[in-house]
């Protein structure tokens, strides 16, 4: 039916809500809107064959569901609500803000995001909004009211599912209502403006500002811009964005008790958004995430994506919102997957965490820009291997149900940061060859080849309960940051720092008193300058390490040296080092080591904490993890990225091929094995 906004009758609810599910969710965005009617029973009739049973709908449903301002016409939702409970399907119920309907961009083309250059971006695409726009605040939430009010209470309703992706085109605007909300968050932050100038540094160019009303946001200028100035209006963007979330949220919560969540976007190629600091506003964390066929090894960050995933998370399950069956459609040759990689790549997932998989959709689009992006029925349909697999997987995860709600097991920490990763690939830094995520990954990458699982957390995580905690190019750490991970080591923990870490503060203001700053006590070494190199050059150590595009002249300073530059701009100066603190030890390496050497590395810090490796499964292509339920109960997710059978002694119950295992268990090339272990008696 067609109504017009009605006045609010919001009730009570609880702040936060737990979503449950029956065991592990399998899902998808379905989006009828763009079918003819006939075909929706038949989208819910298969759905039911494949298992699918939860699905996410009005995702981009604004200009369906308010075609004009102020009236709303649910006939077609009503429909699909009801269908997906009659069926026994449960909804993702998007909120239906993530883009806006012409009516709204013609209206008030002030709510449309303005690029660095001054230029504005137009409707066509998607997310076509400034973030910081009273005007799109003011009629999102008048569209959430209305929905919210609607489906709070319908049977099928499982979850909330603010917008989509935020942040994930539209996530910095520098228009002048953004320059506004900018000086009123500096207000809130700074006090008065003689603080904001301390912050920023502003005496260097003579950039003193005398007001907050002569504060712009950072846009393109003839040089570089003002660091501290970019990092802040990072840092407001981020906030400006979970402030959308937050007014969603609230509205939801007014009028429904089912819980909320939005997806977020942990992956390589999305830095705009610090989701530490988002996700105690959500009642489960769901990620986006799609293998980037750009990157040299796209498996690797797949794990570490959904690594970081579960520590943004706190260590509890989490959702996979969206990933594909095969090809995207957005980057410069669009690989499919082959065959099992789907499931392989979902059950990555599910091993480090996830308790649903879900993707980006259900059904092929004949239109739109993403026409050419895979789903679970694909433009062939049903009569495919595509959909033979969509079956297989659905199966499968039925039979993983049990794994639902226990956590990963893991005797290593990654810190990792948003605000480092900002600063680190600014503007004005010693070497545009260092990239944060790259040297992070790396890191990651290191530790994965010794078969050892990892926690990603952030730099205030606590640190108790872990043997190792590595700290990848950290450059930008609080006081209290810095000294938890001293009080880790001393207290008999190990810690791995690699370069460039340590360096400023959270102003951005560089640490005086030598490199590497936070941590130089810690690891007993004092960096006098930084020594970059070109990226095609090749550093060697004195022990026949190799490394690039980084040394440093330096000094020990009551810290062991283990290697040295043996050529290079730093040549004869510590390049790996270790100290002993209280009752653990600080391990510091200078350089970017290659993989060999660097993975190497990480054997032998890992080895002094006494943490149990298996470099051997690791180089056959198999990851192995742990997840483990409060009861005792655990489960060894075994995957094979390679194209070999791998044997390993085992004795338990086997999930994907429900079979007793008695003393060894295969795992084929390109396979999954989930093998319930016997308790110990």
């Amino acid at each position: 039916m067609t109504t017009t906004a009605a006045p609010s009758t919001a009730r009570t609810g609880p702040a936060r809500a737990t979503f449950t599910h029956p065991g592990v969710a399998f899902g998808c965005d379905w989006n009828p809107e763009q079918w003819d009617r006939s075909v929706w029973r038949e989208d819910v009739r298969l759905m039911r064959d494949a298992g699918v049973d939860l699905v996410a709908v009005n995702v981009f449903g604004w200009s369906q569901v308010e075609p004009r301002p102020g009236e709303y016409d649910f006939r077609d939702l009503d429909e699909v609500m009801d269908l997906l409970a009659e069926h026994g399907v449960r909804a993702n119920l998007g909120t239906g803000t993530a883009s806006t309907p012409p009516w709204l961009t013609t209206r008030h083309p002030e709510v449309l995001p303005v690029a660095e250059d001054g230029t504005t971006r137009w409707p066509g695409g998607r997310q076509a909004w400034c973030p910081s726009s009273p005007v799109f605040r003011e009629r999102s939430l008048a569209l959430v009211e209305q929905v919210a009010r609607r489906y709070g209470d319908h049977p099928a309703l499982a979850l909330w599912h603010v917008s989509n992706e935020l942040g994930c085109h539209n996530a910095l605007c520098y228009c002048d209502t953004s320059a506004a909300a900018f000086r009123r968050w500096l207000r809130d932050r700074y006090g008065d403006v003689g603080a904001l100038n301390a912050a920023w540094g502003t005496t260097f160019w003579s950039q003193r500002y005398g007001t907050f009303d002569e504060v712009l946001p950072p846009r393109a200028t003839l040089s570089t811009r003002n660091p501290g100035q970019v990092l802040d209006f990072q840092r407001f963007s981020s906030d400006e964005l979970l402030g959308q979330l937050r007014a969603e949220t609230a509205v939801l919560r007014a009028h429904s008790a089912a819980p909320v969540t939005t997806n977020f976007m942990v992956t390589d190629h999305i830095r705009d958004l610090d989701y530490f600091a988002w996700a105690p506003h959500v009642d489960v964390v769901a990620n986006d995430h799609y293998l980037d066929h750009r990157l040299a090894d796209p498996t690797t960050e797949l794990a570490f994506s959904a690594d970081l995933t579960r520590g943004v998370a706190g260590g509890a399950p989490w959702l996979l919102m969206e990933h594909s069956t095969g090809a995207v459609n957005w980057q410069p040759v669009n690989l499919v997957k082959g065959p099992g990689e789907m499931l392989r790549n979902s059950l990555t997932h599910v091993a480090r965490g996830a308790d649903g998989v879900c993707f980006f959709q259900w059904r092929a689009s004949t239109q739109g820009s993403e026409k050419f992006h895979s789903a679970l029925v694909p433009h062939a349909g049903t009569a495919s291997r595509q959909w033979r697999e969509v079956l297989e997987l659905g199966a499968t995860l039925d039979r993983l149900d049990e794994v639902a709600g226990s956590r990963v097991q893991a005797d290593v920490a990654v810190l990792f940061g948003w605000e480092s990763w900002w600063a680190v690939d600014g503007e004005n830094v010693p070497s545009t060859a260092v990239r944060y995520r790259e040297q992070v990954l790396a890191a990651y990458a290191a530790l994965r080849a010794q078969g050892v699982t990892v926690d990603v957390v952030s730099p205030s995580a606590p640190l108790d309960g872990y043997r190792v905690v590595v700290v990848p190019a950290l450059y930008l750490v609080r006081d209290e940051e810095a000294a938890a991970v001293a009080r880790f080591v001393e207290a008999g923990g190990t810690a791995l720092v690699t370069f460039w870490s340590g360096i400023a503060d959270e102003r951005d203001a560089v640490r005086l008193g030598g490199y590497p700053g936070a941590f130089r006590d810690l690891l007993g070494v004092r960096v006098e300058e930084v020594a970059p190199v070109l990226p095609g050059d090749v550093l060697t150590l004195d022990t026949g390490q190799r490394a690039r595009l980084w040394s440093e002249r330096s000094e020990a300073v009551g810290a062991d040296v283990l290697a040295r530059f043996a050529d290079g701009p730093a040549a004869g100066d510590p390049a790996i080092t270790r100290r002993a603190a209280g009752l653990g030890s600080a391990w510091y390496v200078a350089t970017a080591l290659e993989a060999p050497d660097l993975a190497d590395l990480a054997g032998r810090v890992l080895a002094d904490a006494g943490v149990a490796t298996d470099p051997a499964l690791a180089a056959a292509g198999v990851e192995r993890v742990v997840r483990a339920a409060a009861d005792g109960r655990r489960w060894t997710f075994l995957v094979n990225h390679s194209t070999t059978d791998v044997a390993l002694p085992a004795r338990g119950y086997e999930l994907v091929t429900d079979t007793a295992v008695a003393g060894e268990l295969v795992v084929p090339g390109g396979a999954v094995r989930v093998l319930r272990e016997e308790p110990v008696r």
